[in-house]
């Protein structure tokens, strides 16, 4: 008996020493003070706190991984997005609305399941140099910083710089219109196998000085969504060629976006963007950016078109703690309402000046 127990013991040691695991809390806590000019159609102006997103926006998640042995993994993401003004969640008001998911990895790549970063995401990561900051790429389109998908099964494999992507959502928005990451488009609904679906595709190459991306992002609407994909023949693509080089302590990124919406009426954008991050010190470091946007009517005119210069100085007080200035200004033509920031306003037709000071935390 005594053997029989001293044996079962001993199997289960080895078999939790092999499978080891692990769970990390991270997150950012990044908020700041802003100042912005022709907020109202009068030329009022606007002071307050920074409410979408600062350099970054705030989250909080728990990750996850498990080593299975003969070089399989499995792993879990749950994260959390939420406005530091006021503690409320974002992305629809999911209580974890960046991600939730799980999956497998190898040597072949990794399978992930559930809400997950389309490949529009993964696309922009190394060419854009500001990222989902307050004065960004996010003005002209919302979607950008919340390229998620709900109820998906993704791939994705690096093999020696290359990088192979692509997911695919059977219903990709389950929360209500609650912001620009809540649109009612849950799907998987008997009878109709295009509802709210949504495939995005990725090809990627990366070395020491320099890479090169394009990405394929396809939704498609269903009834009762939000207006205008409120009907599963409707699509919104958004396809994106971007890349970057590095010298020394600078970097440059450049690309163009390409929004094609065939709803009821046909839209098209096109955003071209270019930009550079220089070192000066390890903790003092530089951003700017140049963004031309141009959008066509259903006539095929030039009838909305904008240009955002954005700059901005970083200092990492220590490893986890960040202050930083960011600056923008918006050129509107006539017809043109873009404002410089995030969930901001600006009457149609007028420039706009939008500066904020902030503070990063992370965990």
């Amino acid at each position: 008996m005594k053997m029989r127990w001293s044996a079962a013991l001993l199997t289960a040691a080895m078999g939790l020493a092999h499978a080891q695991s692990t769970v990390t809390l991270y997150g950012i806590v990044d908020t700041g003070l802003s100042y912005y000019n022709h907020a109202t159609a009068n030329g009022g102006t606007s002071v307050g706190m920074a409410s979408l997103t600062g350099r970054l926006p705030s989250r909080w998640g728990l990750r996850g991984a498990e080593d299975l042995g003969g070089g399989f993994k499995t792993f879990f993401a749950l994260e959390n997005g939420f406005q530091p003004t006021n503690g409320t969640l974002n992305y629809g008001g999911r209580l974890f609305g960046i991600q939730a998911n799980v999956g497998i990895s190898s040597d072949y790549g990794a399978v992930t399941l559930g809400r997950q970063f389309g490949m529009t995401m993964y696309a922009l990561l190394n060419a854009d140099v500001i990222g989902p900051s307050i004065h960004s790429l996010s003005v002209f389109d919302s979607y950008l910083p919340n390229a998620r998908s709900d109820n998906a099964i993704g791939y994705m494999g690096k093999f020696r710089g290359l990088t192979i992507g692509g997911t695919y959502s059977f219903g990709r928005d389950a929360a209500g219109p609650a912001g620009p990451g809540g649109t009612n488009c849950p799907g998987q609904v008997p009878g109709n196998m295009l509802a709210c679906r949504q495939y995005t595709a990725l090809l990627a190459y990366d070395s020491a000085n320099f890479g090169v991306a394009a990405s394929y992002d396809v939704l498609r609407g269903g009834a009762g969504a939000t207006p205008p994909l409120n009907n599963s023949a409707y699509t919104d693509t958004h396809n994106i060629v971007d890349g970057y080089v590095v010298f020394g302590s600078a970097k440059i990124g450049l690309g163009w976006i390409r929004n094609n919406m065939a709803t009821a009426t046909h839209f098209q954008s096109d955003i071209f963007f270019a930009g550079a991050t220089y070192y000066a010190t390890p903790a003092l470091f530089f951003d700017a950016q140049g963004v031309r946007y141009l959008q066509r009517g259903a006539d095929g005119k030039k009838d909305a078109n904008s240009t955002l210069l954005i700059a901005r100085g970083n200092y990492l007080l220590s490893k986890r703690t960040m202050v930083y200035t960011s600056v923008g200004y918006m050129f509107n033509s006539a017809q043109a309402a873009n404002a410089v920031a995030a969930g901001g306003t600006v009457g149609a037709g007028m420039n706009q000046l939008g500066v904020t000071a902030g503070l990063q935390q992370k965990f």
